[in-house]
């Protein structure tokens, strides 16, 4: 898509939605005086003080009040960054609250994002639904180490986006104490790794929830959770708390759940200043993680391949966060921070080794597969072969065996403490008798890591399972030794790794917004980001790893917006972003010396930043008093993101657990967004449509060894291709009904087209298939306080995959063999679960969807 004809196309929709809104939209102004603006903070750190105001909504009739002024019921007024919603110049998508328990059962936001948000599509490579790959407009948030990260995610202001690998993990985020979500594009005020946009959660407090609240529900695979929720102001003060718990035993065979989640928030409020002290503790475990190959699922849909796969997550945050009114038009908003992250993974996987070569002089012992690699500069074919002789501790020969199966049991762990702020004055005088809303921040980012793997010699048994033999010297631990961590003699393909380092990310940004006319708002700004990563080998094995970047760069935004009526409102903008490469990525960019992913570090020549341009146009509006009283709101829009020195993974012959990252020239994603929705008192029904044109903008040769379509393990990518795993069409539609005042049922529908695998860039083998899945929820209010609820994911029960990507053929173990290269995680099948919620102390959340009128 040319912008010349991105440009045509949407002076082309322009004509039509004047010509076809217009008539309705003078009916309506006529006869119904809309009352309530939906507001939504253009900065992360929003109002500061526990973005109780968030959600703020201006009551009463009449026209907006002016920018700073009193609001005409609620004594309120707008602060810090928020704005109207129809003044920001570029998409906002929201998920509310209530939008979230619809689906409690499933106990995840990600669920509701996904269901909800045109766009974003999923992609399950742990096959499991709480660690998901989030995919918006073609840019990953994902909880999985090595996959290149696109969005950045805040919490209450906090930039989420672990340390190490900028990794994001929605699961640790109780989901009942979220009060909102915006997921936010084309601002560079959330500054890095925002290429595709910004997720900024909002979390409950004590003065936006009170009462007391009970949960509990269970069903397939033997899932067991529940929650506790209490909100209380008293006077001043207010204090918020939940604690949540969830445990199944998956849908596939070795892979149990369990999660444990603690918030808390304690509040201050006076006339001119508010302030949160706020802290989350939680846990998560997970069993087998990965892609199975469909030789495996066409027998048995619950097969995984080789396991014990583990994944265990700790996280502890402190912050505070304040706000202060300093005069009547100038307010200072902060936060400060503490964080704790711990992630301890061991994954069982095939070792790939064989008998050193009859040209080695180690023949008879144990060699790691040498595929791939090259011999130095004169470095003869003999010495370089005796570099893949693979070693234990004290630099013990391993012999060869011939029929065993052999694997590796691997086995990372990452640390990291954070720390770090933010402060942001806003003023909102206004200029040459022009409402105007200023901003100006800053932000400071700092972390220490630590990162260690290492890998211990065993056998793959016929079950797939790996273990070692404690009698046998060379398998497991040995006596005096403990457990040998295996390298090669030239360190190359496998080595322990044992790292330090720190972080530093700093930015200064400013935004501000005029309002030219009552109709036209202008709004420009920038962010300056520098970051500084420090890293260092503490085994010998990989000096390189060794060193210091640095990344700066100043990303500029300039959009209007032009509200024609309430129902017609005119968005566009230009921005800039970067993303600078994460440790892990920094460490891990040499292909002699690939990484045990989801980590090891072995190399380190320099990545180069990404950058990216972001251009976006669109229509949005709001048609009052439609059929039987009821709301419509429409939106669409057109993007386009050009980014430079995009960073793939890559995978490395002979190990499919190992990988490494490198700069490509150009990639693009671009794109149209459409989407309605009719809310009345008993029925909301939605619809959205989302295509995305991920592509690679450059022609070149790439590493895909386990690809049946490579040449000696290299593919060709011409310009054009599509970027693997993200779906072209995307459709998600829904409603919900009242049957009765107190039973409430929907019906969920989301569509996909098909993707191609990852590893398949050059787009040449056959894709996932196109899929859909549709969810049934009901809930019945017994009493007052009481609530039944069920959930029904994958009704239709169908058998489709979100994530696949290539293996190496041949035998296993014993009498099993891969065939078919592809490998694939299959959704979760039909599921049913059930459970009661109990809310005493205040009133209950009410059943009916409560028509929310967003002025535009």
């Amino acid at each position: 898509m040319s912008l010349r004809a991105l440009r045509s196309s949407l002076v082309a929709s322009a004509s039509v939605l004047a010509g076809t809104v217009l008539p309705t939209a003078v009916q309506a102004q006529q006869s119904v005086t809309l009352g309530e603006i939906s507001v939504v903070s253009t900065s992360p750190v929003g109002s500061g003080g526990g973005n109780s105001s968030q959600a703020q909504i201006f009551n009463g009739p009449g026209p907006v009040p002016p920018a700073g002024s009193v609001g005409p019921s609620t004594g309120t007024r707008l602060r810090g960054s928020e704005q109207p919603l129809y003044k920001i110049p570029s998409t906002v998508e929201s998920v509310t609250a209530s939008d979230l328990t619809i689906d409690r059962a499933s106990n995840n936001l990600t669920t509701t994002l996904a269901r909800r948000t045109p766009g974003i599509n999923v992609s399950d490579s742990q096959g499991n639904n709480n660690r998901v790959d989030i995919t918006y407009r073609g840019f990953t948030a994902s909880p999985v180490q090595g996959v290149p990260q696109g969005l950045a995610v805040y919490q209450n202001g906090v930039r989420i986006n672990e340390a190490f690998g900028d990794i994001v993990n929605f699961d640790l985020i109780p989901p009942q104490a979220i009060q909102r979500i915006d997921v936010v594009t084309g601002n560079p005020v959330f500054g890095l790794n925002a290429l595709g946009g910004a997720v900024n959660i909002q979390m409950k407090n004590g003065f936006t929830w009170q009462g007391t609240e009970i949960s509990a529900w269970g069903g397939s695979d033997a899932r067991t959770a529940g929650y506790l929720e209490y909100g209380k102001v008293s006077g001043p003060w207010s204090v918020y708390f939940t604690g949540d718990g969830l445990n199944d035993r998956g849908w596939r065979y070795e892979s149990p759940s369990t999660i444990g989640r603690i918030y808390g928030d304690i509040g201050y409020r006076s006339q001119d200043s508010e302030f949160h002290l706020i802290g989350l503790a939680a846990r998560s475990f997970y069993g087998a993680a990965a892609a199975t190959p469909v030789d495996f699922t066409h027998r048995d849909p619950r097969a995984i391949f080789t396991y014990p796969q583990t994944t265990t997550t700790e996280v502890g945050t402190l912050q505070l966060t304040g706000r202060v009114d300093i005069s009547p038009t100038w307010d200072l908003a902060g936060n400060a921070y503490f964080r704790r992250f711990s992630q301890t993974y061991v994954d069982g996987n095939d070792g790939n080794f064989e008998n050193c070569s009859t040209r080695s002089s180690f023949r008879g012992n144990l060699c790691f597969e040498d595929d791939g690699f090259s011999p130095a500069a004169g470095q003869s074919q003999n010495a370089f072969r005796n570099q893949f002789l693979i070693l234990g501790q004290q630099n013990q020969r391993i012999p060869f065996r011939a029929g065993i199966p052999y694997g590796t049991l691997d086995t990372t762990r990452t640390e990291a403490t954070g720390f770090g702020g933010s402060l942001q004055a806003a003023n909102r005088d206004r200029i040459f008798g022009l409402s105007n809303t200023f901003v100006v921040g800053g932000s400071i980012d700092a972390a220490n890591y630590s990162f260690k793997s290492s890998s211990t010699l065993g056998v793959i048994n016929p079950n797939l399972s790996i273990t070692t033999d404690p009698s046998n010297p060379f398998y497991g631990n040995i006596p005096g030794l403990g457990t040998p961590q295996l390298r090669t003699a030239g360190a190359l393909g496998i080595a322990p790794s044992s790292v330090n380092g720190s972080n530093l990310y700093m930015g200064l940004y400013t935004l501000d917004t005029l309002d030219v006319t009552d109709r036209l708002s202008l709004t420009a700004g920038a962010r300056l980001n520098f970051a500084r990563i420090q890293s260092e080998d503490l085994t010998g094995f990989s000096p390189d790893v060794t060193g210091t970047h640095y990344f700066n760069k100043i990303n500029p935004v300039a959009g209007l917006t032009y509200r024609f009526f309430d129902a017609l409102n005119l968005y566009g903008s230009y921005s800039e972003s970067n993303r600078a490469p994460t440790p892990l990525e920094l460490a891990c960019a040499n292909p002699d010396r690939p990484c045990l992913l989801p980590n090891s570090l072995v190399a380190d020549p320099p990545l180069k930043q990404v950058t990216g341009r972001t251009y976006e146009v669109g229509f949005r509006g709001q048609l009052p008093n439609t059929y039987d009283g009821g709301i419509i709101t429409y939106k669409i829009g057109a993007f386009r993101t050009d980014l430079a020195n995009d960073i793939l993974s890559l995978a490395t012959p002979g190990n499919t657990a190992r990988a490494y990252f490198v700069n490509v020239p150009s990639t693009q994603r671009q794109g149209i967004e459409v989407g309605g929705e009719y809310t009345a008192d008993y029925l909301r029904v939605y619809a959205n449509y989302a295509l995305v044109d991920a592509t690679f903008q450059f022609n070149g040769t790439l590493s895909s060894p386990n690809n049946p379509l490579a040449d000696d393990g290299a593919i060709q990518v011409r310009k054009g291709n599509i970027v693997p795993l993200v779906p072209t069409h995307q459709i998600k539609a829904g409603f919900d009904y009242f049957v009765t005042p107190n039973w409430q049922f929907g019906l969920y529908l989301q569509a996909f087209s098909s993707s191609y695998f990852r590893g398949d860039e050059s787009n040449l083998n056959r894709k996932l298939p196109p899929y859909y899945v549709l969810n049934f929820q009901t809930k019945y209010q017994v009493t007052k306080n009481l609530e039944v609820f069920g959930l029904i994911t994958n009704l239709t029960n169908n058998r489709y995959a979100t994530f696949g990507t290539f293996a190496e053929p041949g035998a296993v173990a014993g009498n099993l063999r891969i065939s078919d290269p592809r490998t694939t995680t299959l959704a979760q099948p039909f599921s049913v679960y059930a459970g009661i919620r109990y809310a005493f102390g205040a009133d209950p959340v009410p059943m009916s969807p409560e028509p929310i009128i967003r002025k535009y």
